[in-house]
């Protein structure tokens, strides 16, 4: 009402317009003349606050990675409601996503293909045990580009990429020939899980896979959910950074490079608990000294699950949101998992002697 009067007091005057609208006087002047309160005071300083959280690549945040943003820089006096009415009031609103599109294409003529080692389980207990792989398109004003990247699913960080304006097999190997330079991950102990595109099922692509010792893994045909964490990986790059469509080839490849470091080192990630995915990693490094019994089975047991399942067309027995997909116990007979009942059987009589 006082920002109303105080308007229209150059045309109409205060006292016509405080008789018109039925308020007195005296409490027009007592308003605009009263000391704005501690409240009001400390809201203008959040909104400062919200607006140096919201910067750089941090104005697609929403409420609640501000709100946490916030907490982060040590100023714990500001709820997520109040950041969500100040923000209302300031007219700031997160980024959301738009349409999704189909990018790839399976490779038809490709028979001998990678089981699905993943079943949609998209959890990992150490860094370079499980990443997965896709390939998507960028529009700029000189043409289409074309993005290949690798995400560690323990920490959800971005370890490889690659940027081209083709989309031949060679994309996707540099993306990987840049993981495993970054990551130097153990032969044997790593999958890599992509869909079916024709880059990922070549023969480029999974030599090189077995010249590293990296057992690949493709999901099922048509079915999307099988690379969830790396189609949703795509959502978030284009959501944040690509909004709108870029000038050239070179500057796509600055502002991509630029976002990834502010990927892996700044921005909160609501999966890890709203921190960052290397100091996620960070804090969460696993220790070396446990027991053997209680290390994660190698690559080869679970593909033996995988295939004892009957491959890539058979339904996981749980996929909940949070909950991991149960992998199955091996067939046992006599006492010993099926095949390896001589190798026991040899084990027991040399104990004897």
């Amino acid at each position: 009402m006082t920002a109303y009067i105080e308007s229209r007091r150059r045309v109409f005057g205060v006292e016509p317009t405080c008789r018109a609208l039925g308020v007195a006087t005296s409490t027009h002047y007592a308003r605009t003349s009263r000391k704005p309160s501690a409240r009001a005071v400390r809201d203008a300083q959040l909104v400062a606050e919200i607006h140096a959280a919201r910067t750089g690549y941090r104005a697609v945040y929403g409420v609640r990675k501000t709100w946490r943003e916030l907490r982060r820089r040590g100023i714990s006096d500001a709820g997520r409601e109040r950041v969500a009415r100040l923000m209302r009031a300031e007219g700031l609103r997160g980024v959301q996503r738009g349409k999704k599109r189909r990018t790839t294409t399976p490779d038809e003529t490709a028979r001998d293909r990678a089981r699905d080692l993943v079943l949609r389980d998209f959890t990992a207990s150490r860094p370079n045990q499980l990443w997965v792989a896709d390939l998507t398109y960028v529009r700029t004003w000189q043409g289409y580009s074309y993005l290949a990247f690798i995400v560690d699913v323990y920490a959800r960080m971005l370890v490889g990429w690659q940027l081209a304006t083709h989309m031949r097999p060679s994309l996707v190997v540099d993306a990987l020939e840049m993981a495993v330079g970054l990551r130097q991950p153990a032969a044997g102990g790593l999958i890599a899980h992509t869909d079916r595109g024709s880059q990922y099922t070549s023969l480029h692509y999974t030599d090189r896979l077995d010249q590293h010792g990296i057992a690949p893994s493709v999901g099922s045909r048509g079915d999307a959910y099988d690379n969830a964490m790396a189609e949703a990986w795509v959502a978030t790059y284009k959501t944040e950074l690509v909004q709108c469509r870029l000038w050239s080839f070179e500057q796509l490849e600055h502002e991509t490079l630029r976002w990834i470091s502010f990927y892996n080192h700044e921005r909160l990630h609501e999966e890890l608990g709203d921190v960052p995915p290397s100091e996620y990693e960070t804090l969460h490094q696993p220790q070396s000294d446990h027991p053997a019994h209680l290390a994660e089975p190698p690559v080869v047991e679970r593909a033996a699950h995988v295939l004892a399942k009957g491959g890539e067309a058979t339904t996981p027995t749980r996929n909940e949101r949070f909950a991991p997909v149960e992998a199955d116990r091996p067939a046992l007979h006599e006492g010993a998992p099926a095949g390896l009942e001589n190798h026991y059987k040899e084990t027991d009589q040399s104990s004897l002697h």
